[in-house]
């Protein structure tokens, strides 16, 4: 059985996506090679290459505007470093939204100073701060647009006349967003880019040399820029199929369609959250992500019983984390319509049933 997938991540893919990457994998294009045997030097996976930078340029509206897009390694995790690496040269500023926050604040302390410009943290991040004063002195202002782990979201942009960088790993190419606020965009692939092992980057070329320190050249957006993210072996697989997954979100109208599908689907799960009398919502209604819905039991004993249903009903990937306990409903892209339909049956059971 096909279970239903709200797991954060790696998460779902479109079955389209899924079905042709794993065809490429036994034979690409009808070439007589697999995917993930062929050279990154070769015609074929240099085509791949230069239609996901164009295909990610493109959905962000960033085409002709001074942007490149890298395809790179490590997760958002190297990316902590990497932006303080390439950027930092004085002072930076970061919003602390949670855990991610936290843990690219660690790294960026490493080469310079940092300093919080505010924090949700007196409430265990459950809400987006808002009217952040922001000095005209930091290098950039580093902002977490989507927090999985909290479920909640920014839904306006900090106000600066720095450079505004975000770690936008879990709600990229989820909504229409004016990408040219940005200077520097970077999203690990595994929510709504693709599989895990391939991060993108979408950076202003005027950022190049922002710093006078030496910096190691895989760390180097430079490099990578100047080698079309093939300094190194780019991870063929991963960079494939989140050509294969962009190329379905336009299919699907773009941003602006599956925006709109992703708050109907958050809007169905919300809307049943706080009707049903067993749940409550646990961040902020004004800052709820349309991502990851977390949510808790009133009565946190009645969670053996809940999670028999959900289970038994094919759901998989729906316990929260253990920051914030209950559970987290990930709505990605590529969730289906039949599957938020089925949590909320089975709420709704749980609630007539209890």
């Amino acid at each position: 059985m096909k279970k239903h997938n709200f797991s954060a991540g790696p998460a779902i893919l479109a079955p389209e996506v899924l079905n042709q990457a794993s065809s490429a994998v036994a034979d690409l294009d009808g070439i007589g090679l697999s995917l993930i045997e062929i050279s990154h030097r070769s015609k074929e996976f240099i085509a791949i290459m230069d239609e996901a930078c164009q295909l990610a340029l493109e959905l962000s509206g960033l085409e002709g505007k001074g942007y490149k897009a890298l395809f790179l390694q490590g997760g958002a995790s190297m990316q902590f470093l990497m932006t303080a690496y390439n950027l930092l040269e004085n002072k930076a500023g970061y919003i602390n939204t949670g855990t991610w926050s936290v843990k690219a604040i660690k790294e960026a302390k490493l080469l310079g100073e940092v300093i919080e410009l505010a924090s949700s943290k007196d409430q265990n991040f459950n809400y987006i701060p808002k009217d952040v004063a922001i000095e005209d002195n930091l290098d950039y202002v580093h902002i977490t647009t989507n927090n999985t782990i909290f479920g909640t979201q920014f839904k306006s942009l900090p106000e600066t006349s720095v450079p505004l960088v975000a770690d936008m790993s879990s709600d990229i190419f989820s909504r229409t967003l004016d990408y040219s606020k940005f200077s520097l965009v970077y999203a690990g692939a595994q929510k709504n880019l693709g599989p895990a092992g391939t991060t993108l980057v979408l950076i202003k070329e005027t950022l190049f040399d922002a710093v006078s320190r030496q910096i190691p050249s895989m760390l180097n957006y430079k490099i990578h820029a100047e080698k079309d993210s093939m300094f190194n072996t780019p991870p063929v697989f991963a960079v494939y199929a989140t050509m294969l997954n962009m190329r379905w979100i336009k299919a699907q109208g773009g941003l602006v369609a599956v925006g709109d599908k992703n708050a109907f689907k958050a809007n169905m799960i919300y809307n049943e959250i706080d009707r049903n009398s067993k749940f409550k919502g646990f961040a902020a209604i004004e800052d709820r992500s349309e991502m990851n819905a977390t949510f808790n039991l009133i009565n946190e004993e009645e969670g053996g019983a809940f999670d028999s249903l959900w289970q038994s009903a094919g759901i998989s990937g729906l316990k929260g984390h253990r920051s914030v306990g209950g559970y987290r409903a990930s709505i990605y892209n590529a969730l289906p319509l039949d599957s938020i339909e089925l949590l909320i049956d089975c709420m709704q059971t749980f609630e007539n049933n209890a």
